[in-house]
């Protein structure tokens, strides 16, 4: 064969070679990935001792007397990618499909970090709370959570370190569904952080916005004000609806904008409002207001009324009145 046959012959080789690059780079990959809404359901203990870290499972939770603790137990939906569970167990998510469970051992330095003697420090007493100072008290000093190891006389030895600092936690999970509905994105996201569920509804808005009026290239002047005309736009909200659970959650009192900005930024709405929805009563009235117009409503003989049903009699109450007067 000739130099140029074994050229042509090989021509057609390369081009294939190339195709099959392209189509490589191409190729989406499978599976759940960064950005995916997913339904998870977990129980991470930890390998030394089996200790119980979390868990989505109510029984469990009853199994290991903690299912008292004002939370629900049901499977947690995350987005994959953004921290919301161990780094490991979102490595081996990666790729993978609804329906497809497995085990994984996060190491301690991922997980709650390796235990540092250092973080242990010996204060004065008098810096911790007289209600506080007992073996195994959770203490706040210096904005550093700790617990109370000792107190001996007028100084205390207290452990800086994460109650599970320096433990490897074995991680089983399932991948339950690949979450979808915006709605229970939102909702779900709500729960992640706060461990409460909120009622949720999303609507498009006609909203009045203030928005700057570009000037004409031929009357622009730089030392003219800028001009503002107020335009209707639409804005997709959703709303939350407020509970005394929500209102009162601490890391939503701390934390409310964060929070919904990350809802805003994920679920891809362009405001979150949080609403109170006060029912009516039925036209039970005011506490201590008369047929609920407090006396403006009724006229006198609204007055008598009340009067008669409280048994009393106004000719007494009148003659009381000008006796206080005198």
């Amino acid at each position: 064969m000739t130099d140029e046959a074994e050229s042509e012959a090989e021509t057609p080789v390369d081009d294939a070679d190339t195709e099959t690059a392209d189509t490589d780079e191409s190729t989406p990959e499978s599976g759940l990935q960064d950005g995916d809404f997913i339904e998870i359901a977990y129980t991470a203990r930890t390998v030394e001792d089996d200790q119980l870290v979390d868990t989505t499972d109510q029984e469990v939770a009853e199994e290991e007397g903690v299912a008292d603790q004002g939370r629900e137990f049901n499977p947690r939906t995350i987005v994959v990618g953004e921290g919301h569970i161990f780094e490991s167990v979102e490595d081996a998510i990666r790729g993978s499909e609804v329906g497809d469970s497995g085990t994984v051992t996060v190491p301690a330095e991922e997980a709650f970090g390796e235990y540092d003697p250092d973080d242990v420090e010996t204060v004065s007493a008098e810096k911790i709370g007289e209600d506080d100072r007992y073996p195994g008290a959770q203490i706040e000093l210096d904005g550093r959570q700790g617990f109370l190891e000792t107190i001996v006389g007028g100084r205390a030895r207290v452990d800086f370190n994460h109650p599970l600092a320096g433990e490897d936690v074995e991680y089983d999970y399932e991948v339950l569904d690949e979450v979808e509905d915006r709605l229970q994105q939102a909702a779900g996201l709500f729960e992640m952080y706060i461990d409460v569920e909120p009622e949720v509804h999303i609507e498009t808005d006609e909203v009045e916005e203030e928005v700057l009026v570009e000037p004409d290239e031929d009357e622009e002047d730089e030392d003219a004000e800028p001009e503002y005309e107020t335009e209707v736009v639409e804005k997709e909200t959703l709303y939350v609806e407020s509970t005394p659970q929500l209102t009162m959650n601490q890391q939503w009192m701390f934390s409310k904008q964060q929070i919904a900005q990350d809802v805003i930024d994920k679920v891809g709405v362009d405001r979150v409002i949080v609403q109170d929805i006060i029912d009516g009563s039925g036209g039970m009235g005011m506490p201590g207001m008369m047929g609920g117009m407090g006396g403006m409503g009724g006229g006198e003989d609204g007055l008598e009324d009340a009067l008669e049903d409280a048994d009393v009699d106004a000719d007494e109450l009148v003659e009381e009145l000008e006796a206080d007067d005198e």
